[in-house]
C-alpha cells in the first residue's frame, strides 16, 4: 500500500489506536511499549501484513528530530532541579566522557571484528553511544521503579543530556568518512562550538521564554501550551542556525522553565506529557515502517555480537571510568551501566549516513536497528529485576510523593490547609506568579466571599481571601506562610 493524501489519516489513526491499545496490555507480558510500537510499524510496513511502502530516510529523519524535540523538552520540564543539583557533575560526566568512551570502545571492537575502516567503525560506535531519552523516560515512568539515593535523577539527567554528545560525534566521524583529509582540529572546534553555543542559547531562551509566557496576556488559556511549543522550536532552530547543538539548547531551556513559576504551568506540563507519548509512538512507528526486516537478517549475527559487547563491556567501561572520581557504591554503578538503553535516537542518527550516501550506510543502519531492538528487549525488560537483585530499589510502600506527582495528579492523600489572608500579608494585591510560591505546594482554590475561584498565575490575591493550599508534607506549610506573609526569603 502506498500512502496517499486520501488514506494517510485513516492509516495513521488506525496505527495510533492499535499502538495505544496494545501498549495498555503489553506490560502484563513484560514487553516494553516502545518495542511494541516498533513491531507494529514493522508489521504495517512493506514486508508486513499492512503492505505500506515507506522508504524515505529524509522524512523519517525529520519526524525523528521533531519527535526528539518534544521528548527531550518534556523530560527537561519534568526534571526537578533540587533532585538533579546534587548529582549534576556525575550526570555531566556520564553524558560527555561516558558517551565518548562508549563510542571509542564500540568503534575499536567493530574495527577488529569487521572489514569497516577505522572511521566507519567509530561512526557506528558514535551512533549507538548515547542512552535513549524516550526509552529511559517511558520505561521508568511505566514501570514506576522507585530507586535509592538519586539514582533516578542521575539516569534521567544522563539520558536527557547525552544525545548532544552522540550527535556531535556522529557528525564528526561521518565527515571524516566522507572527507578523510579533514583536519582533526576541526572536530574539536566543532565539539566546543556545539556545546558552548547550545548551552548559552538554551539558558538565554529559557530566560526569554519565562518572560514571554508570564507577561503575554492571551485570550484563551489553551494557547499557552501552543506558545511554549513555538518557543521550543525557535530555541532548537536558533541554536542549530548559529552552530550550536539544538538538542542541548532545548533540554537546558526546558529544565530552566520546569523549575520556574509559570502561568498555567499545570496545563502546560499535562499537554507536553501527552505530546511526548504521542511523539514516542509516532517516532517508533515511523522507524518500524522504514526498516525492511529481510535486510536485517544477514546482519543479525554481527549485530548481536556488537550489542552484547555494548551492554556487557563498552557501557560499563564508559560508566566506571567517567565516575571513577566520584563517591558511589559499586552496585549503583552497575545499575547505571545496565540502564544503558538504546532506542529510537541511534536509529534516527543512523539515517545521517544513509542521506550522506556512504558505501556501508545500509549495513550501519540495519546493525544499529538490531542493536536498539536487542537493547530494549534485554535491558528494558529486566530493569526491575536487576534493581531488586542489586538492592537499589525501594519497596513500594516507601515511595514518596514528589512535587511533580502532586502537580500533575493532585493526589488526594496530599496535605491540605486553608489560609486566611489578612490585610497585613505581603501577598495582598500580588499575582500568584510574583510570590515565588514553593514548588512542592499549590494553591488549588481561592474562597472569596461566596465565590470559589480556580486560580492561575495571573490571579491577584486580595485581603480576606481564603487560600486552599495543597502540599506534599506538613512542614511545607511553614515555607508557604513565610512566602505569603513576607517578601524576605
Amino acid at each position: 500500500m502506498n500512502l496517499t493524501i486520501e488514506n494517510i489519516l485513516l492509516v495513521g489513526s488506525l496505527l495510533l489506536l492499535i499502538s495505544i491499545l496494545a501498549g495498555k496490555t503489553s506490560y502484563k507480558f513484560g514487553v516494553p511499549t516502545l518495542l511494541l510500537f516498533l513491531a507494529i510499524g514493522m508489521l504495517a510496513g512493506s514486508e508486513g501484513i499492512g503492505g505500506i511502502f515507506f522508504d524515505d530516510p529524509k522524512l523519517a529523519q525529520f519526524i525523528g528530530i521533531v519527535s526528539l524535540n518534544f521528548i527531550l523538552f518534556t523530560g527537561g520540564l519534568e526534571t526537578n532541579w533540587t533532585s538533579v543539583k546534587p548529582i549534576l557533575r556525575e550526570g555531566i560526566a556520564l553524558s560527555t566522557l561516558g558517551v565518548f568512551l562508549t563510542a571509542i570502545s564500540v568503534g575499536a571492537f567493530v574495527f577488529f571484528l569487521t572489514d569497516f575502516t577505522i572511521f566507519e567503525s567509530l561512526l557506528l560506535g558514535s551512533i549507538v553511544s548515547s542512552t535513549d531519552a524516550a526509552a529511559v523516560f517511558s520505561i521508568l515512568r511505566s514501570k514506576s521503579i522507585a530507586l535509592k539515593t538519586n539514582l533516578r535523577p542521575t539516569l534521567e539527567l544522563e539520558s536527557g543530556s547525552n544525545d548532544p554528545m552522540a550527535y556531535v560525534l556522529t557528525i564528526a566521524f561521518l565527515s571524516l568518512v566522507v572527507n578523510q583529509d579533514q583536519s582533526y582540529l576541526s572536530i574539536f572546534l566543532l565539539f566546543f562550538q556545539q556545546m558552548i553555543f547550545g548551552g548559552i542559547i538554551g539558558f538565554t531562551f529559557g530566560l526569554l521564554s519565562k518572560y514571554i509566557v508570564n507577561n503575554i496576556k492571551l485570550d484563551f488559556d489553551g494557547l499557552y501550551p501552543v506558545l511554549v511549543i513555538a518557543l521550543m522550536f525557535i530555541t532548537f532552530s536558533t541554536a542549530d542556525f548559529l552552530g550550536g547543538n539544538g538538542f542541548l539548547a532545548i533540554y537546558i531551556c526546558a529544565v530552566y522553565l520546569g523549575n520556574q513559576n509559570l502561568i498555567h504551568k499545570k496545563s502546560i506540563l499535562k499537554v507536553f506529557d501527552g505530546l511526548a507519548w504521542l511523539m514516542e509512538i509516532v517516532l517508533f512507528l515511523t522507524l518500524g515502517l522504514l526498516v525492511f526486516p529481510s535486510e536485517i537478517i544477514p546482519y543479525m549475527g554481527i549485530g548481536l555480537l556488537i550489542s552484547l559487547f555494548l551492554i556487557v563491556v563498552a557501557r560499563p567501561i564508559g560508566v566506571f571510568l567517567s565516575l571513577m572520581f566520584f563517591k558511589m557504591r559499586l552496585k549503583r554503578r552497575f545499575y547505571i551501566s545496565w540502564v544503558g538503553l538504546r532506542g529510537a535516537v541511534p536509529i534516527v542518527f543512523a539515517t545521517y549516513p544513509l542521506l550522506a550516501g556512504i558505501d556501508k550506510a545500509n549495513m550501519i543502519f540495519n546493525i544499529v536497528f538490531f542493536i536498539s531492538v536487542t537493547s530494549v528487549l534485554i535491558q528494558g525488560t529486566t530493569l526491575s529485576i536487576v534493581a531488586k537483585w542489586l538492592r537499589v530499589s525501594l519497596p513500594k510502600q516507601a515511595k514518596k510523593l514528589t512535587a511533580t506527582d502532586l502537580l500533575l495528579t493532585e493526589n488526594p492523600k496530599a496535605e491540605l490547609k486553608e489560609i486566611l489572608i489578612t490585610p497585613d500579608y505581603f501577598a495582598v494585591d500580588k499575582k500568584i506568579v510574583e510570590l515565588g510560591f514553593p514548588k512542592n505546594a499549590i494553591i488549588a482554590m481561592i474562597i472569596r466571599g461566596d465565590s470559589y475561584i480556580t486560580p492561575n498565575g495571573y490571579t491577584k490575591i486580595e485581603a480576606e481571601d481564603t487560600l486552599v493550599v495543597l502540599a506534599d508534607k506538613p512542614d511545607v506549610f511553614d515555607e508557604v506562610d513565610r512566602t505569603l506573609k513576607s517578601n524576605k526569603k
